[in-house]
């Protein structure tokens, strides 16, 4: 067994790649842990704004209920890390949002 090492700049998605690959593709799984990212991020954007307060609390709360929904039929290490640190933060996103004034 003759195996090259990759050394450069795509030495590291090379690596990305050997963690999540199992032989199947995770098109769905990496759907939600997506979505669940970009929800996260517009509710702690929002967080910083309390004008955008509705928008915020309500794509936190579709953040942490993708997020769940995700870690439920996750298969990889990299897909559950992903969701773990998204969920977090559309959380911390959601309750900030909250307390600014809520869902309505």
């Amino acid at each position: 067994m003759n195996q090259t090492m990759r050394r450069g700049p795509l030495a590291a998605l090379t690596a990305i790649n050997r963690v999540q690959d199992d032989g199947r593709p995770h098109t769905r799984e990496n759907a939600l842990a997506a979505a669940t990212a970009t929800f996260a991020i517009v509710a702690v954007i929002c967080a910083f704004f309390p004008r955008v307060h509705i928008l915020g609390a309500w794509s936190g709360l579709a953040g942490v209920l993708t997020g769940l929904g995700g870690q439920m039929i996750s298969s990889t290490t990299l897909e559950r890390f992903a969701l773990v640190i998204s969920l977090g933060a559309a959380a911390v996103g959601l309750f900030i949002n909250m307390a600014h004034g809520g869902l309505y």
